[in-house]
């Protein structure tokens, strides 16, 4: 490799992996923190911030997450349904039983680059509430990481 050239990661030689998470008991921000890097590829010497360089990732036992602190019932997600009078709150317990895969989701999306590669970043983050995912073909291979 030419030391005086910059590396560039194509499209074309990005080979994704897929890595299987266990949120079961782990801290919500630092599980995100976990995922966004994994994403965007920042975990591997390859990474480059422009691309697309990271990893489909499968987060299992969504509803097992933890939160420090008192934000479980004090910290808020809010939203606005575009009619008058049409802002909704919900608490992270409330949310936590409701959907918990949205919890890791908004957490996730929150930590990624505000452009469109984020969009298709996210794309690739798979979440499920219990242990059980449609994903078991791709994670079979060899080339697959449990975390």
């Amino acid at each position: 490799m030419d030391m005086n050239k910059t590396f560039f990661l194509r499209n074309e030689k990005h080979t994704p992996k897929w890595r299987v998470i266990d949120a079961q008991g782990k801290v919500v921000g630092r599980l995100a923190t976990e995922i966004a890097d994994i994403l965007r590829g920042k975990d591997t010497a390859k990474f480059t911030p422009h691309a697309d360089a990271g990893d489909y990732v499968v987060v299992i036992n969504a509803h097992k997450v933890v939160f420090t602190g008192n934000k479980l019932r004090d910290k808020t997600y809010e939203w606005y349904t575009g009619y008058m009078g049409g802002l909704k709150s919900l608490t992270a317990q409330e949310l936590l039983q409701r959907k918990p895969e949205e919890i890791i989701k908004k957490a996730v999306k929150g930590m990624l680059p505000k452009n469109k590669l984020a969009d298709a970043l996210i794309k690739k983050l798979k979440v499920y509430a219990s242990a059980e995912h449609p994903h078991q073909a791709q994670i079979a291979k060899e080339d697959a990481l449990v975390i």
